[in-house]
């Protein structure tokens, strides 16, 4: 992924990890027992992507209001309203029970990378984020998916 600096990729693939574990342990029932017994059942399969995936909705919200300081005048207005759209959708879309949970949450990561191309496109966000993001929502949808259509 040549052009994405060390530290935003190093994060951004480090992030990637309850969801990939998550994942883990939902299609490994071997996995799955070990993690329940060692860590409790919040911490495997579709519980712990869904915690923090609405942690990482919110997160995106803040980096996206980041992104709308640099704008001025009515853009800057609305990059600071659509930047919320994703920590609300966290808060009020992802109840109702694991598989309508991560089902949002695969719709809410994929309208974030929506957003993500917005800003990317008034040239509010560095020129690699989309490069970055692609990666990231591809390997975040995959594995809230394996909960849902697995």
């Amino acid at each position: 992924m040549s052009g994405i600096p060390r530290v935003p990729l190093f994060l951004g693939l480090a992030g990637l990890l309850p969801f990939i574990w998550g994942a883990a342990t939902y299609l490994l029932p071997a996995l799955q027992a070990w993690g329940a017994g060692i860590l409790g059942p919040r911490f495997i399969g579709p519980y712990v992507q869904i915690a923090y995936g609405q942690i990482i909705l919110a997160f995106m919200s803040g980096v996206l209001w980041g992104f709308a300081t640099k704008a001025d005048g009515g853009q800057a207005a609305t990059g600071y309203v659509l930047s919320v759209i994703p920590a609300l959708w966290a808060f009020f879309m992802t109840g109702g029970g694991p598989t309508s949970a991560a089902v949002n949450l695969i719709f809410g990561f994929l309208g974030l990378l929506m957003l993500d191309a917005a800003f990317a496109a008034w040239g509010l966000a560095p020129v690699w984020w989309m490069r970055l993001r692609l990666v990231l929502t591809f390997v975040v949808v995959s594995c809230l998916s394996a909960g849902v259509f697995l």
